[in-house]
C-alpha cells in the first residue's frame, strides 16, 4: 500500500506543478504551436479536467486500499492522453516533441497499474 500512496502523491503534484501554469499560457500556445486557439473554453476546460483528476489522486494516495475502484479509472485517464497524443504525432498533426510529456503520463501508467495489482490482497 506505501508503493501506491508515494505512487499517487507524485503523480497529484507532478500533475497540479505542470497543468496550473497552462491557465497563464493560451497566448503562447498559440504562438508557439499555430493556429492560435480559437476556442479557448476548450482549452481551459481540458486544464480544468485534467486539474480536477488531480484532485482524485491525492484522494486516492490517502488511501488507496479504501479508494482502489478510482484508481481503475485513473489508468484509463492516463492511457486516453497517452494513446491520443501518439496517435496524433503518427499522423503528422502535433510535434513530436508532445511525446515526453505523454511518456511521463505514460509511466504514471504503468505504475497506477502496479499499484493496483499491489493493492488487490493489501489489508488496511
Amino acid at each position: 500500500m506505501r508503493f501506491a500512496k508515494i505512487v499517487f502523491w507524485i503523480a497529484a503534484v507532478w500533475g497540479v506543478l505542470i497543468l496550473t501554469p497552462l491557465y497563464f499560457m493560451l497566448d503562447i500556445m498559440g504562438r508557439n504551436h499555430p493556429p492560435p486557439i480559437t476556442h479557448p473554453e476548450f482549452f481551459y476546460s481540458f486544464v480544468g479536467v485534467a486539474l480536477a483528476w488531480q484532485l482524485a489522486f491525492f484522494v486516492i494516495a490517502r488511501d488507496p486500499l479504501r479508494h482502489r475502484p478510482l484508481i481503475i479509472p485513473s489508468i484509463v485517464e492516463k492511457l486516453i492522453y497517452v494513446t491520443t497524443t501518439l496517435v496524433i504525432v503518427m499522423q503528422g498533426r502535433l510535434h513530436s516533441s508532445a511525446l515526453i510529456p505523454a511518456a511521463t503520463d505514460g509511466l504514471l501508467d504503468v505504475l497506477f497499474v502496479i499499484a493496483y495489482f499491489k493493492t488487490a490482497g493489501a489489508t488496511p
